[in-house]
């Protein structure tokens, strides 16, 4: 009864896919969606990111999450530092006291965050007059130099600072407040029926549904390949897969949806499983070592959000 109440609810999210048209839209001033900045940086966020026009905090919280994955002891291979990853020697011109502690620490997220907002403003008005959108100009300034933009006239031709740029807007929105509704995604009755032909499949850590994982799957191997699946890649962990869309409300879920749980439910870094929701208050999920694909339900004290992964 339960797969005839899902098939139903499948064919229910095509009829309101199919009477809705459009985006929700955005006008004034941008919010941050609950819960898709740590509890500790949101007011950080929300406030610097509304520094300039070419920024807001929904752009600056998807940059930093891109940077570092809100990680402050975060370190890359080209020496970067901090939540922010700045190089020592854009730090030394650019970094701020922000705090007002006396010190400006690039691995303080105080310092860092209204550092990093500062500075893409100031790319900001360096790349002005160059064609082209003002906020992509800037990312693509933060990361391979205003004059790099300047000099091609746009986003440079580097793969990476090319893949920067996209990746950064693509996540904007799901670090911003919804106005209205979110329009439903016309690819999750596809996603269901993947999950839903998986049903009864042991679960394996790690697991990815390959012939080498022997067909089993884990929670977000699961979700990932069930949006493959009708074209739409998602990151591979659930914390990842949070940004990988705009967020309904509880009571504005659509099957298709995925679903998540975590111990701290004001940071989304602790995010550590996630579903399919099916409605009904149901989803098909891979719950943990020794249980199979199942149905379950959602609403549990761990109950952190939902996404709605959308093709883009």
């Amino acid at each position: 009864m339960l797969s005839l109440f899902v098939a139903l609810m499948v064919l229910g999210t095509y009829m309101v896919a199919a009477g809705l048209s459009g985006g929700p839209g955005r006008s004034g001033p941008v919010n941050l969606a609950k819960g898709t900045v740590p509890a500790a940086y949101a007011s950080l966020v929300q406030k610097w990111g509304n520094l300039c026009d070419a920024l807001n905090p929904a752009l600056l919280a998807a940059q930093l999450y891109q940077e570092s994955g809100w990680k402050p002891s975060a370190q890359s291979h080209a020496a970067a530092q901090g939540i922010a990853q700045f190089i020592p020697s854009t730090w030394a011109t650019h970094g701020m006291d922000a705090n007002g502690d006396g010190k400006r620490d690039v691995w303080d997220p105080e310092d860092a965050i209204p550092s990093a907002a500062s500075y893409d403003c100031k790319l900001a008005k360096y790349v002005k007059d160059v064609p082209g959108d003002r906020s992509d100009n800037m990312l693509a300034a933060y990361n391979a130099g205003a004059y790099a933009v300047v000099d091609n006239g746009g986003i440079p031709p580097y793969r990476e600072t090319q893949n920067y740029v996209k990746t950064i807007r693509n996540m904007e929105q799901s670090f911003a407040s919804n106005k209205g509704r979110v329009d439903p995604s016309e690819q999750a009755a596809g996603a269901i029926s993947y999950a839903q032909d998986k049903l009864g499949t042991p679960y394996l850590w790690g697991g990815d549904g390959t012939p080498e994982d022997g067909g089993k799957f884990d929670c977000s191997g699961l979700t990932r390949a069930a949006y493959q699946a009708v074209g739409i890649d998602l990151p591979r962990i659930a914390n990842d897969q949070w940004n990988s869309g705009p967020h309904p409300e509880r009571d504005e879920l659509l099957p298709g949806d995925l679903v998540f749980f975590a111990p701290d439910l004001n940071d989304p870094r602790s995010i550590d499983h996630v579903g399919i929701y099916v409605g009904g208050g149901q989803m098909i999920d891979a719950p943990y070592t020794g249980a199979k694909i199942r149905f379950d339900p959602i609403d549990s004290p761990n109950y952190f959000g939902a996404t709605r992964p959308t093709k883009r």
